[in-house]
């Protein structure tokens, strides 16, 4: 504000126009003087990501965002309202340079780097389309995010981090979500899991582990190449005992690949006693892919040893198959 010869103050306006009222328009600031607005608002508020195509599902419960940044890289977010709290899953890179085999974005390589302000930029979206009451169930607001979009949280590290703090800090310096109601999903970056670890935050880590055996998850993860399972959760350990908070393993169920019963059992071995939560994932598979998702009952029998052993753990609600729900989906088929 100072830059552009106004008192320092607008910004707080600004800020609170942005974090707490939910809008980006310049002629809604009636507090600001009207031949400023414009000015304002285009140099400090510009349009960050334009929504290319929307798709919804589960009764209009479930919508996913296929956005445009402004040099024309596609993303994609994806907001989900449940009976108790409203998710929204949001990108942290333009593609994906994981290269997981049976991801979308993955197989799609990585563009770049999103900014702060793009991450950021998708949460306001979700939080104004609630606040507007455009989803069915009226009015509301987001109470859960998870970095669980396209690309790797911690490969975009201080990105990621700052829009974090954006995202949870309390208004006019942020959208005031709670902290405890963000998860940052990793694939094992293990020097970023331990920087995360002394930030300070208390934001939930979840490691996408998908094989407890080295020999199948540097095929299906090629970062264990570099940093094997044992290390990954070392980490993962040490950053439960930073935060006093339970990890939560990711678990991609790939028929006749990773569900075999005895990988259930192996999986429990690495678990048991910890601060862990095992998260099943029924794989939602792309198109032209040879992975597919595990046999309902092969499923249940692997929930059901990990379950035997006390080890607490859910099936991930599959939402949004229907239109195209895995990440990388909708931009790999609209690009």
């Amino acid at each position: 504000m100072q830059e552009l010869g106004q008192p320092g103050f607008r910004a707080d306006q600004l800020s609170r126009h942005y974090f707490a009222r939910l809008t980006d328009e310049p002629a809604e600031m009636t507090d600001l003087p009207a031949g400023l607005r414009e000015q304002l608002g285009s140099a400090l508020l510009p349009r960050l990501l334009t929504a290319q195509r929307e798709l919804a599902c589960d009764e209009g419960m479930t919508r996913k965002t296929l956005w445009r940044a402004h040099d024309g890289v596609l993303l994609e977010s994806v907001l989900m309202r449940y009976s108790d709290r409203v998710t929204m899953c949001i990108s942290s890179q333009a593609g994906c340079g994981m290269a997981c085999p049976f991801c979308a974005t993955g197989q799609a390589g990585l563009t770049r780097n999103l900014s702060t302000g793009e991450i950021v930029a998708q949460v306001f979206a979700g939080a104004r389309a609630l606040a507007g009451g455009t989803l069915p169930g009226g009015p509301g607001r987001v109470s859960n995010v998870v970095f669980m979009g396209m690309g790797e949280p911690l490969a975009n590290y201080a990105s990621v981090l700052a829009a974090v703090r954006r995202i949870t800090d309390p208004a006019p310096a942020g959208l005031g979500i709670s902290q405890r109601a963000v998860t940052v999903s990793t694939v094992g970056l293990v020097p970023a899991i331990q920087r995360l670890a002394a930030e300070g935050l208390s934001v939930r880590l979840a490691v996408s582990l998908h094989a407890p055996d080295d020999q199948l998850r540097d095929e299906l993860v090629p970062v264990n190449r570099r940093w094997k399972i044992a290390t990954v959760l070392d980490a993962a350990w040490a950053y439960a005992a930073a935060t006093g908070r339970r990890v939560s393993i990711e678990y991609a169920m790939i028929r006749d690949v990773n569900d075999q019963a005895w990988r259930a059992d192996a999986l429990a071995d690495l678990l048991a006693g910890r601060l862990a939560h095992v998260n099943l994932i029924p794989l939602n598979p792309t198109p032209g892919s040879r992975w597919t998702a595990s046999e309902p009952a092969v499923a249940a029998e692997f929930q059901r040893r990990i379950a035997a052993r006390g080890i607490p753990i859910t099936v991930r609600d599959t939402r949004g198959t229907q239109i195209d729900g895995a990440c990388g989906q909708l931009a790999a088929s609209s690009s």
